[in-house]
């Protein structure tokens, strides 16, 4: 019988293998944490479900939680600039956060109880190479470190040699949610995003505010000045920044209340976006796939590396199930079907963190303010990469897209 390795229990190696448990097969997730470590451990992000990710976690019977908890309806937005800077934008359907410390280990324990096996390990390359004499297929979903080079970098996708955001990211108390509930999106030049994003914890509702610096700005403090060293100086130098820049997120500020969750409900670093081959061949004549972050990565702001890992999962265990014979043909036929949307939630990204600022970006987000259904449709957009790259892959597109949502 075909036997499958994962190498890495994310979310999106985590869903092929309970995609794969689906269609019966023999799978074996490798995976360098135990449930118990990540729940304890520190946040790996504050990771957005689009509702395409929440159709598919149905179809899995994956859906856990409850509606109340976790979904949210509408982009809130503040443009730094301008005399009209509050505008909102809704979704068709709710999109939904859960704290990866809870989400994570809830999937290994649905793969474990569905027959999947789990071996904890740390990787190397010459391990994960080594797989390939005792699986079929084997399938790569870490891209950290020295595992970064399996897969060659696709240059024409992957246009920055270093991070263009300085990232801060903490589940924080004290902020008071929205209603309807939302993410709200802050946009100021030379200083950078943030976004308020309501997400289930531990300690149930509370809010990520995922601080996205320039790296020469005021903000990056909140990247590069540790928590640990000081958390009730950090948690002075966050409210700081909310006075300075931030004029809504203040007025939802409870700053008696005002707290992190926990110590490890924060996470700070630098994203620098990558887009590799989708295979790689062996000497042997053997092949790797890669899926997740050893595929693509990209920074946090569009809230698109988590949803496009699933949409990978899915394309591969659709591919599986009709054909098991793992040549050549196999690994082109996958990269082909997931090309068109993940390049497009690559490029589209790229796009909105390109230095300078993208002139069709400052266009969209000016007009956004006064023009309903263009707002609706960038908002649903986060569902659907390649309808969003057609709305803002150039100047024309978005002149395009306002002359044909102007008065509608």
């Amino acid at each position: 019988m075909t036997s499958i390795g994962i190498v890495g229990s994310g979310v999106s190696g985590l869903h092929l293998g309970l995609h794969l448990r689906a269609q019966d097969l023999p799978v074996t997730i490798y995976a360098n944490k135990t449930p118990e470590q990540i729940a304890e451990g520190r946040i790996p992000g504050s990771i957005a479900h689009m509702h395409p990710t929440r159709a598919i976690e149905k179809e899995l019977g994956i859906d856990h939680w409850r509606a109340e908890d976790i979904e949210y309806i509408r982009h809130w937005h503040y443009n730094g600039w301008g005399d009209d800077r509050t505008f909102y934008g809704d979704f068709a359907e709710p999109a939904g956060v859960v704290d990866y410390r809870i989400y994570l280990p809830r999937l290994m324990r649905d793969f474990t109880d569905r027959g999947g096996s789990i071996e904890y390990r740390e990787f190397s390359r010459e391990f994960i190479e080594g797989l390939t004499e005792h699986h079929d297929l084997v399938v790569v979903a870490v891209g950290k470190g020295d595992l970064a080079g399996i897969f060659p970098k696709r240059p024409e996708h992957s246009p920055y040699d270093a991070p263009q955001r300085r990232l801060a990211v903490g589940l924080w108390k004290g902020v008071r949610h929205r209603e309807p509930n939302g993410v709200e999106v802050n946009i100021v030049p030379g200083v950078g995003e943030l976004l308020a994003i309501p997400i289930y914890s531990f300690s149930g509702r509370v809010h990520a505010l995922l601080f996205e610096s320039l790296p020469d700005g005021p903000q990056a403090v909140l990247a590069d000045q540790k928590y640990e060293d000081d958390p009730a100086a950090y948690r002075e130098a966050t409210i700081r920044i909310l006075d300075e820049f931030y004029p809504t997120m203040v007025e939802r500020l409870d700053r008696d209340a005002f707290a992190l969750q926990d110590d490890r409900a924060i996470l700070q670093g630098a994203v620098t976006p990558v887009m590799r081959e989708d295979f790689v061949e062996l000497p042997g004549g053997k092949f790797l796939l890669a899926m997740g972050d050893a595929h693509m990565t990209v920074d946090p702001v569009q809230a698109q590396g988590a949803n496009s890992g699933v949409y990978s999962a899915k394309v591969i265990a659709d591919t599986i199930r009709t054909d098991r014979v793992f040549d050549r043909r196999f690994f082109e036929k996958v990269a082909m079907r997931r090309r068109e949307r993940l390049e497009s939630a690559t490029d589209w990204v790229n796009t909105v963190i390109r230095p300078g600022g993208a002139e069709q970006m400052g266009l969209l987000f000016s007009e956004m303010v006064h023009n309903q259904a263009l707002t609706d449709r960038f908002t649903e957009n986060f569902s659907d990469p390649v309808r969003q790259y057609d709305l803002i892959g150039s100047i024309a597109r978005v002149e395009a897209a306002i002359a044909e949502t102007a008065g509608a």
